[in-house]
Formats: structure tokens, sequence, C-alpha cells
């Protein structure tokens, strides 16, 4: 594959740092907008629904997959860390997404759930669920930190470093009307896209050069309790769902569909074991009959219509458990993320 740095301008790999390989680099995140736009300046990529996965690909090629939170999750995907033994060039660090597809081929968080709480290699392979890793940015090759680079410099060299074929693959992007692009996305019925800034930086930190457009509402929500379940239904009957706001627990409305027997009964054994004899809220006013809450450290993802204007929820569905992202870190995704008008380039 050559000398990676070689592809950048003068410019350019004056900007690229000759340092020996990280063993951890903080992951870019998107800041989401309502503001939807097409620029010159910006590219637009499928927002994909699976799991953020950095890959670290050794000198000796071995492979590190590592979710954004620095745990090892080689034994979810171990297909695609043989991949990249083979395919990517030692010494370079990737980012990017894996997924599952749906039926109707569009990548579905739901359908990774098995791939992403497996215990074991044995146990993933054996979910007879396919993934796919979508590439989208690089951060280090041949022995650079190229997160400096402007990230038309970084797609160019992600380009050479890895052959992408089978189930490792490269996010492709457009460069023309993104609010058409944006459109044609909702009625394919993807979450939404990500526009970017093709002259920005990597950035170890959430930025309004990356930014979200979603589709349909979606966000992380803390489990705070359970209520009990009736008639035929088994484990439980809702989840108590929340976010934190100034360090403290804010009761966002609970959840009771989107649920399969298997999850009913598996997250029902967990929850028990975290169970409490007091409500982990402190502001918003959950029920007290039929519920049992729990402390307050496993997150899951929740789809909704809108919030209203008390902090609650509108027709919210079960999505599925996360285990990259702390609860401590749950915020309500309009106060903590939304990226003003006047700080978005253009």
């Amino acid at each position: 594959m050559g000398n990676l740095i070689d592809l950048l301008s003068e410019d350019e790999k004056e900007r690229a740092k000759k340092v020996s390989m990280p063993s951890w680099m903080e992951p870019m995140l998107a800041k989401l907008t309502h503001d939807y736009f097409t620029g010159d300046d910006w590219i637009f990529e499928r927002k994909l629904d699976g799991e953020r996965m950095l890959a670290f690909v050794q000198e000796d090629g071995t492979v590190r997959l590592m979710s954004r939170n620095k745990i090892l999750i080689n034994d979810s995907y171990p297909e695609i860390e043989e991949a990249l033994q083979k395919q990517a060039v030692p010494g370079c660090i990737l980012d990017g997404e894996v997924v599952a597809f749906n039926d109707k081929n569009v990548t579905d968080f739901q359908k990774l759930q098995p791939r992403m709480h497996a215990s074991s290699r044995e146990e993933a392979l054996n979910s007879n669920v396919e993934i796919f890793y979508y590439i989208f940015d690089c951060m280090y090759a041949d022995g650079y930190n190229i997160t400096h680079c402007e990230l038309r410099s970084r797609k160019k060299i992600l380009r050479h470093a890895v052959n992408f074929e089978g189930q490792v693959r490269l996010e492709e992007y457009r460069i023309d009307d993104g609010l058409k692009y944006y459109r044609e996305a909702c009625k394919k019925n993807w979450e939404g896209l990500i526009a970017k800034h093709i002259g920005s930086t990597y950035e170890h930190k959430r930025s309004a050069n990356w930014l979200k457009f979603k589709c349909v509402e979606r966000q992380e929500f803390v489990i705070g309790g359970f209520t009990d379940p009736h008639g035929s239904r088994i484990g439980f009957g809702a989840l108590l769902l929340g976010f934190y706001r100034d360090g403290k627990l804010v009761y966002a409305g609970e959840v009771g569909t989107g649920f399969n027997d298997e999850t009913l009964k598996r997250l029902y054994g967990q929850l028990k074991s975290i169970e409490i004899d007091h409500s982990p809220y402190e502001k918003g006013d959950p029920p007290t009959k039929e519920v049992h809450f729990v402390k307050p450290k496993m997150v899951c993802e929740i789809e909704f219509s809108q919030w209203t204007k008390a902090d609650r929820l509108r027709h919210p569905r079960f999505k599925g458990m996360r285990n990259d992202k702390a609860a401590e870190d749950v915020h309500k995704e309009d106060e903590s993320e939304i990226a003003g008008v006047d700080e978005v380039p253009r």
C-alpha cells in the first residue's frame, strides 16, 4: 500500500505529527442540528444505526477493536478482527461503525444486540447475525498522527490504508445537495445523515464540524426502575427512563413497547440484581405504585416522536441496550449537543 503519508500535500505533511502509535484516541462526536442545509464545503454520509468502533491495527498485525468507552470488543466481532489483519495496513487507527442489516436492507441497532452483548466469540458467531464494519475516518497511519490534517486528506489516506471488501466497507459520502439526500434518507427509513466539514481536523470531542441530521428522534436513556407486568406479560411491564441535568437524574417517562420475551426475561434478571428501596430520580414525578427502582447504571436506546414541555417522551419505543456509554454521561440531547447557528462553519 506504499507510504501513505506521501499521499498528502506538502502543507498537510507539516500538519501530520511523527509519533509512536497511541494506545487510545478519543473519538470525535457529532452535534445535533435542526438547521438542515447544503454547503459546498460539506460532505454528507449515511447515519449508521450500529456500534461505534475504533480499530487499532498494530505494527505486528494484531488488531484491537475498541468501543467508544474503551471496552475491548474483539470477542463480539471476531470476523472483523480477522479481516482487518489481512486487509488493513499495519500501524493504523481507523474509525467506523459496526452494523447489522434488517430484511429491508436498513442498518438496525436492535438486530445487532446479540453481537453487542455476546459473552464469548463462540456465542457471537453462533448468533447468526451477519455484521459489517463501515469505516469513515483514519486518525493514524505510517507512524504519523494525522488528526490535524483536513478531513479530505484523511479520507484519501483511508482509501489506501484498507482493502475494502467483504465485511469491511468504506462509508461512502455525497458532496452534492445535502437537503435532497436528507429527504432520500428519511424515505428509506434511515436514521438520518451526518454532515462533515471537508476542511475540518479530527477533534477528540463533540464538534459542530460534524452534525447530525436526524429523520427520527432517538437517544440514550438511563433506566431508573421498572413496573410490574400484567396479563400474559413476563418479566416487567415498562422501564422507567431518565437523563442527567446538572448532575441530577430527571424522570423522562416510561417505555413498554419494543421488547420480545427473550429481552424481557434477560433484562428483568439484570434489573432485579440492582434493585433499591428508594427512587433515584431527583427531578420529575415517577410513578410509585407497582414500581421497582434500580441503581441508575444501565443505559438503553429509545426511539420516540417528540419531547413534551414537561421533559417526557411521546410514543417511546425500546431499541436496545447500550454498554458503550456511562449512565452519568446521558443528557437530554437537545440541551447537551445542539449546535447553534453561530457555531456551524459555513
